[in-house]
């Protein structure tokens, strides 16, 4: 079976145009798919609004008590159940899970080293089960940033790495293609410049735009998990706009593919 699975960032979930135009687009993608979505931006506000101010650390929330049930809010109600909703006007029968649903992921508590992240879960394990189920359905599963310890406690997971661990899991069985949405056309040299594209990178060029400060904070989760995904039998992955997302399911040129093998870089 032929799998999509598709992450799409907070910062077009929290514009309602962007969303709308991207959520058409995905349900032109042909075959089988899955949608994976965070939702920080919005979790951000609406935190703020009750008095609890954000904390990031390269790209990833300091989750508190406070902060853990603000982001189950956010991500496992208000943004999953609308992108639902919003799927159904468009004939693509979806279904909102977390991670606990189904016991679909597992994570542990992240231990405490440098730094103390809280209520953030490390995935252990994706129970493809529920997903193989929906899938052969044609039911699409929406998937939010949500997990739990199958102690009764949920953790706030990294959305990139959700997708990269579903889309490892489903690759045992199945080819997988994994896409990385968001509002930058790809990898830049220049982040104000969309112009500056890289096209293709591999972990080389990848070592040497971090160590030069090209690539910092969260695209640095985004691309780590990427090479995960391609280490553990992930078919392609691509990184890029959400607008170029069929561009991209068609081999266009858009984006940033993240690549294994050796090549220039120009």
């Amino acid at each position: 079976m032929k799998i999509s699975i598709v992450k799409i960032g907070g910062n077009v979930i929290d514009d309602p145009q962007k969303l709308d135009e991207f959520l058409y687009l995905f349900a032109r993608l042909e075959g089988k798919k899955i949608l994976v979505h965070g939702g920080g931006v919005m979790a951000s506000k609406f935190g703020e609004r009750l008095g609890i101010q954000p904390n990031m650390v390269d790209g990833r929330r300091i989750t508190d008590a406070e902060t853990l049930d603000v982001v189950t809010m956010v991500y496992g109600g208000l943004i999953n159940k609308k992108i639902v909703a919003k799927l159904q006007a468009l004939e693509q029968n979806a279904l909102g899970v977390t991670g606990a649903d189904g016991n679909l992921i597992r994570s542990a508590k992240r231990p405490v080293k440098d730094i103390d992240y809280g209520f953030v879960g490390d995935v252990k394990e994706v129970d493809t089960e529920l997903l193989d189920t929906l899938l052969e359905k044609d039911i699409i599963p929406v998937v939010s940033a949500i997990t739990h310890d199958k102690k009764g406690n949920l953790l706030n997971t990294n959305a990139d790495t959700i997708a990269s661990e579903i889309a490892t899991s489903m690759a045992v069985k199945n080819t997988v293609r994994l896409y990385f949405c968001f509002n930058k056309a790809g990898v830049l040299i220049d982040e104000n410049n969309d112009d500056s594209v890289v096209t293709k990178i591999n972990e080389d060029i990848y070592d040497e735009l971090k160590k030069d400060k090209v690539i910092h904070s969260g695209m640095i989760p985004k691309l780590d998990n990427a090479f995960s995904a391609l280490d553990k039998g992930v078919s392609n992955v691509w990184l890029g706009k959400a607008e170029n997302l069929v561009l991209a399911a068609k081999g266009k040129k858009s984006g940033t593919n993240i690549e294994k093998h050796r090549y220039d870089l120009y």
